[in-house]
């Protein structure tokens, strides 16, 4: 028997010892959050670095630098989120530790290239080869983990995706600011990108050491390409003009492109459920959509992601372009947001158990949203430029909210996802948080930039923050609202018996 088949939870008769656990879980763990960080740094890292890399490779006329911006967050997040469905049934079909090596070889590659990049295409094309290596990596980690670990302990190893992913996503403004600033061996702002050779070189040793190696059984799924096809379609119809619309005037086509995004999300569906019928694979489990708690999930993370995202990148273009901070001090003035997620993780960890994770995912995106109000009035009463000190409360409360909110949500999700829907699951939630991203940052970043040009500065760069806080706090009650549809807590109903008979195994999914 292998390590990968001893670490996963399984029925055993009346009496006899259960099998024991991964003995190297806490390392597949350590292993698995470092290639998240690796990947959440690198996604956000843009908001700070993209005025940096706009000056030195398109000049100081900022036209068509707006579109560029948005790429390089946008054109990532979108090739993360179009692979990721397909990332996670790879790890289904071949096998999570081969595909996990894989993506990590290829993430820390395209580093390399992102780096030497010789002008902005050459650099969007690179970030987007970056999101799709990193499709490839990153949904193999939660299968990894729920096969790794005893169903006990689940929880705290869930539990630490939601606060490393909130840190990851504010520090990685902070680390950038610093990078660039520093001008370390007069690399610039390419250093955001070769820091990550050393990282992915040591999760690549550590994934060949500590992670399970399966069986040589060969699966019997196979790729749905058409479902590929038809699913990174809608996704483009729906994404490209939200990102492109504004700098071209919102032309014909745009609006064309979006509507016919949900006439081929829906073909997509029934195609899914046409392979289901005749025994095949399908890209998305059809069982996983059935479920309330999965599916209500997707939508909170599609909400909440969208919020996160497009306020992180907001945030660090208006302390750049709209109170002329550099780099570093805008990274700097949100390390606030950081520390207040570390806290906020640390109590949410400590809460959920009391008060369940859906009441605590509730009370934190409040507390989140009680951080956006004090923003909106700190821009309201500032009587000139706000200074850092001014953003620290607000920051502060920001981060707070965003730690409790994201520490349940991934146990509390996946807790119902069968052995044979953890691929597809972890893909598709995954995905639907870049979704959200790269439609947070798109609709977003239009907004602002509808409201603010780049040539102005002072307060109408704070009217236009203040216009999109508004629509932020809009995001945050919707997605508190739809936690609802989330169970108080990810086990409601123990198991009194730990070998359940045959009889009382769950019936298969019609």
């Amino acid at each position: 028997m292998t390590d990968e088949q001893r670490s996963k939870p399984a029925s055993v008769p009346t009496g006899a010892k259960p099998p024991e656990p991964y003995r190297w879980r806490w390392a597949v763990l350590a292993v698995v959050l470092a290639a998240e960080v690796m990947d959440l740094l690198d996604a956000t890292v843009i908001a700070i670095a993209g005025p940096s890399i706009r000056a030195d490779l398109i000049g100081a006329d900022p036209a068509g630098g707006t579109a560029f911006l948005q790429w390089l967050a946008a054109g990532y997040t979108l090739a993360f989120a179009v692979g990721l469905v397909t990332g996670g049934r790879l790890g289904d079909v071949f096998g999570r530790r081969r595909m996990f090596l894989a993506g990590a070889a290829g993430f820390t590659l395209m580093s390399l290239l992102c780096a030497v990049a010789p002008g902005p295409a050459w650099l969007v094309a690179f970030r987007v080869l970056q999101g799709l290596a990193g499709a490839v990596l990153i949904p193999q980690g939660l299968g990894l983990i729920k096969a790794a670990f005893p169903p006990e302990q689940l929880g705290a190893a869930f539990g630490a995706f939601g606060p490393v992913m909130g840190l990851s996503a504010v520090c990685g403004p902070i680390v950038a600011g610093v990078l660039v600033d520093a001008d370390l061996f007069g690399t610039g702002w390419r250093m955001i990108f070769l820091i990550n050779l050393p990282v992915g070189v040591a999760a690549l040793i550590g994934a060949w050491l500590v992670l399970p190696r399966p069986d040589q059984e060969r699966s019997p799924l196979r790729l749905d390409l058409a479902g590929t096809v038809l699913l990174s379609g809608a996704l483009l119809l729906l994404v490209f003009p939200l990102v492109q619309g504004r700098e071209l005037g919102w032309p014909w086509w745009a609006w064309a492109m979006m509507a016919l995004s949900v006439p081929v999300f829906g073909a997509f569906q029934r195609y899914q459920r046409r392979l289901h019928r005749l025994g095949r694979s399908p890209l998305i489990e059809p069982s996983l959509l059935a479920k309330q708690r999965f599916t209500a999930g997707l939508l909170v993370g599609l909400i909440f992601f969208a919020g996160l995202m497009g306020l992180t990148l907001i945030l660090s273009v208006y302390l750049q372009l709209g109170l002329g901070f550099s780099p570093l001090r805008a990274g700097l003035t949100q390390s606030p947001w950081a520390f207040g997620t570390a806290v906020g993780a640390v109590a949410g960890h400590v809460l959920s158990a009391r008060f369940g994770g859906r009441r605590l995912l509730v009370g934190g995106t409040a507390v989140l949203a009680a951080g956006v109000v004090a923003l909106l009035v700190t821009l309201t009463v500032a009587d000139g430029p706000v200074s850092s000190m001014a953003l620290l409360p607000s920051l502060l409360v920001l981060g707070i909210g965003m730690g409790c909110s994201m520490a349940p949500y991934f146990d509390i999700v996946l807790a119902a996802v069968d052995e044979h829907e953890v691929g597809s699951a972890s893909g598709t939630l995954t995905a639907a948080q870049q979704v959200g991203g790269a439609i947070g940052v798109a609709a977003l970043g239009t907004a602002f930039f509808a409201w603010a040009q780049p040539q102005q500065l002072g307060r109408v760069f704070d009217a236009a923050l203040r216009h999109v806080l508004w629509l932020e706090l809009g995001l945050l009650a919707l997605a508190a609202g739809l936690a609802f549809l989330l169970p108080r807590r990810a086990r409601e109903e123990p198991a009194e018996d730990p070998a359940p008979s045959a009889a009382q195994a769950p019936a298969p999914v019609a």
